[in-house]
């Protein structure tokens, strides 16, 4: 079994709990919590795609044998991006479980009346 191979598995049974944890969570915690598993298995399936088994850094060099396996830099730029922007989401998120916290007196779903349609 390839090393690759197992990245997948992991990122989509990360992405598959963060989906189910947001779908059926009650607390608003709960949910924020399965967005952020979520977005951690998105971000290592785009790193498992660049992947290459006995890469190296993608460095110039003078020596062109050192080419031959390297890994491929664009989806790490991605993830670093997508890192950030998670952090932001999350910290937006809890800010407004916060208020809601305050306004509300709790994060239970079920119990926000004034939240439905």
């Amino acid at each position: 079994m390839n090393a690759g191979h197992l990245f997948y598995g992991s990122s989509v049974f990360l992405m598959v709990m963060g989906v189910f944890i947001a779908l059926t969570g009650k607390h608003l915690i709960k949910i924020l919590l399965g967005i952020d598993l979520f977005d951690v298995g998105l971000n290592l399936l785009i790193i498992s795609f660049g992947y290459v088994n006995g890469g190296t850094a993608p460095i110039f060099s003078r020596y062109p044998h050192v080419f031959k396996n390297v890994v491929d830099p664009v989806p790490q730029a991605l993830v670093l991006t997508a890192i950030v922007i998670g952090v932001a989401e999350i910290a937006m998120g809890l800010a407004i479980v916060m208020r809601i916290k305050e306004k509300f007196g709790t994060c239970n779903i079920s119990k926000l009346k004034e939240l439905k349609w």
